[in-house]
């Protein structure tokens, strides 16, 4: 089974680049009066909260700024994480997060048994279709369904779903990723082009 993490005194500093850091979570509002944020999980192990001391935060946008902050406690609610933060007492400080990532440095990520992979690392891989090259993973997108899509970029874009029935071989050192999809599916699921779009408009005019 393939694993998300996909992406541990309140500080601010610039990011660093030569850190590597994994997203966790991601703020989407504040959850009552006193500080509280809820997070949308981007992590297959979130009983690693229990644990945790310190979190990351970085802003959404262009300025790259990282937040250190100290995790007091948690909960869990409807499909998303609670969190309360050290120094995150009020409302208004806590609307200050919302849309930043939580992040823990990848040498803390949770290890994986050896048949798993993060989905962070298929990014940049190539993917084959018995044993044609299709295009590159570029992103990684999740829906009500249970495996996550695949953006998958070559002559065309394609949404390619990461299902365990479809994967032959994994290799992220490589950047390699060996499939066996069913007949029709990337015709299926391919996006239309621009030029394709443009013509259907024009028929439909």
């Amino acid at each position: 089974m393939c694993a998300l993490a996909v992406t541990d005194s309140a500080g601010v500093k610039r990011l660093n680049q030569t850190e590597e850091f994994v997203a966790i979570a991601k703020v989407t509002k504040t959850q009552g009066r006193i500080g509280e944020v809820a997070a949308a999980l981007f992590t297959d192990f979130p009983e690693r909260f229990a644990t945790r001391k310190r979190l990351f935060a970085l802003s959404g946008g262009n300025d790259n700024i990282r937040r250190e902050l100290q995790l007091e406690s948690h909960w869990f609610h409807k499909g998303q994480v609670v969190l309360k933060f050290a120094g995150i007492d009020s409302i208004s400080q806590a609307e200050e997060l919302i849309g930043w990532e939580l992040q823990v440095p990848l040498s803390e990520r949770t290890p994986l048994e050896d048949d798993s992979v993060y989905l962070s690392e298929l990014k940049g891989c190539t993917v084959y279709d018995k044993g044609s090259a299709i295009g590159t993973v570029e992103d990684v997108q999740f829906g009500s369904g249970e495996a996550p899509l695949l953006v998958v970029k070559g002559r065309k874009e394609y949404l390619v779903p990461f299902a365990s029935e479809f994967i032959e071989k994994i290799a992220p050192a490589e950047k390699r990723l060996e499939m066996k999809l069913p007949p029709g599916l990337l015709d299926v699921v391919a996006p239309l082009s621009r030029e394709e779009k443009d013509a259907q408009r024009r028929q439909e005019d």
